[in-house]
C-alpha cells in the first residue's frame, strides 16, 4: 500500500496499480504538478479531479509516463460482478467507486454516506466474497461479503448532513480501468530535467479564460480571487467546494515536493532539495484554504477575509515554488 497524509483514495488506488505493475508510485505520480480548475464544478466525491470532457484522468495524474484510465459502467446483465471478475482474472486491478456507508471496515459503516475508491483484486464466487484493498486509514486488505460490496458499489450515496463534501453523488457501479504501458525504469537526470521544464512552462503559461478551465498560475490567481468574491456574495456552495476541489491540488503538490526532495538527496543536488521543500510548502498552504472553506461554507460572508488571506498566501507560495523548480531544472 502507498499512503501519505495529504493524499486521497484517488492517488492511493492509482499507486496500488502502479506498484503492482512494477512502477515506483512516487516516481510516476510525483513527477507531474499542475493547477487546474473547472469553473462551476461542485465536486462531491473524495476522488474528484478537475478533468474536462475527453480528458484522460490517468494521463493527467502521470503526464510523463504511459498511464491511462477510463471510467467503466458494466452492462445490465444478470451478474453485476462478471465484468470485475473477468478483469481480475485477466490480470487487471479494477478500482471501484463505493459508498463508505456499506463497507464494514470503514469507520463510516452504517453511519455516513461518502464516495470512495477501493482496489478490487479478487472475486471468490464460491464463498460469496470480494477481495478489496484500501490504503486510506484504517488500512484494510482482505475479503468482504459480496452483498456488502454490491451495496457499496451500487449505492445512490444520498445527501448526508454528516458529510457535506462526499455524499450526494451516485456511485452507479462505476470502476476505473487503469492501464500502465512501457517498461519499469528508474528516473534519470535528463528525464527529470525535461519534465520539470515542461511543468514550469505549463504553470507559467496557464490561462483563465471565461467559459473554459483555469490553469497554471493565471488560473490560480483568478480562482483565489473568485473564491473570496463568491464568499462575500454569500455563495456557500462555492466555498464548500474549496475543500474537495483543493484535495487533488494539495496531493499533487505534496507528491511532487516529496519526489524532488528525495531526488535532491539521492543525486546530491541542493537546489532540487530546496525546490522540493518549496513545493511541499504549497501543499501545506492548501490546508488553510481547504479547512477554512470546510468550516466557513454555512456562513460564507464571515469566512471571506480568511479565504482571501489564505488565497493570497497560496498564490505567493506557488510563485516561489515555480521559481525554485525552474532553478533546479537548470542545475540538475
Amino acid at each position: 500500500m502507498f499512503y501519505r497524509d495529504p493524499l486521497s483514495c484517488l492517488q492511493s488506488t492509482f499507486a496500488a496499480v502502479l506498484a503492482a505493475r512494477g512502477r515506483d508510485p512516487l516516481d510516476v505520480l510525483g513527477l507531474g504538478w499542475e493547477f487546474a480548475h473547472v469553473p462551476g464544478d461542485r465536486p462531491s466525491e473524495e476522488f474528484y479531479y478537475p478533468c474536462g470532457a475527453g480528458d484522460d484522468l490517468g494521463a493527467r495524474l502521470a503526464p510523463h509516463h504511459e498511464v491511462s484510465s477510463r471510467w467503466v459502467v458494466p452492462g445490465d446483465g444478470g451478474d453485476p460482478l462478471a465484468e470485475l471478475a473477468a478483469a481480475v482474472e485477466a490480470g487487471g486491478l479494477p478500482v471501484a467507486a463505493v459508498d463508505n456507508f456499506h463497507l464494514p471496515f470503514r469507520p463510516a459503516y452504517h453511519d455516513v454516506h461518502a464516495a470512495h475508491l477501493v482496489v478490487v483484486y479478487g472475486v471468490d464466487r464460491a464463498r460469496g466474497l470480494v477481495l478489496v484493498s484500501d490504503a486510506m486509514p484504517p488500512a484494510f486488505t482482505g475479503p468482504i461479503r459480496t452483498e456488502d460490496f454490491l451495496a457499496a458499489w451500487g449505492s445512490a450515496n444520498p445527501a448526508d448532513e454528516q458529510d457535506a463534501f462526499f455524499s450526494s453523488s451516485r456511485i452507479d457501479r462505476r470502476y476505473l480501468d487503469i492501464r500502465v504501458g512501457g517498461e519499469p525504469a528508474p528516473l534519470t537526470p535528463d528525464f527529470v530535467r525535461q519534465a520539470l521544464r515542461t511543468g514550469v512552462a505549463r504553470l507559467t503559461d496557464g490561462a483563465a479564460p471565461d467559459g473554459g478551465p483555469w490553469t497554471g498560475l493565471p488560473g490560480l490567481r483568478r480562482y483565489a480571487a473568485a473564491l473570496a468574491d463568491q464568499a462575500r456574495a454569500g455563495d456557500g456552495e462555492a466555498v464548500r467546494s474549496a475543500y474537495p476541489f483543493g484535495w487533488p491540488m494539495q496531493a499533487g503538490a505534496a507528491l511532487h515536493g516529496e519526489l524532488l526532495r528525495t531526488l535532491g538527496v539521492r543525486w546530491d543536488v541542493p537546489e532540487l532539495r530546496e525546490a522540493g521543500r518549496a513545493v511541499e510548502a504549497v501543499a501545506h498552504t492548501w490546508t488553510g484554504l481547504r479547512v477554512t472553506g470546510a468550516h466557513g461554507w454555512p456562513e460564507p460572508r464571515d469566512a471571506a477575509d480568511d479565504l482571501e488571506r489564505h488565497g493570497r498566501r497560496l498564490v505567493r507560495r506557488h510563485e516561489a515554488a515555480v521559481e525554485a523548480v525552474a532553478l533546479a531544472a537548470d542545475v540538475i
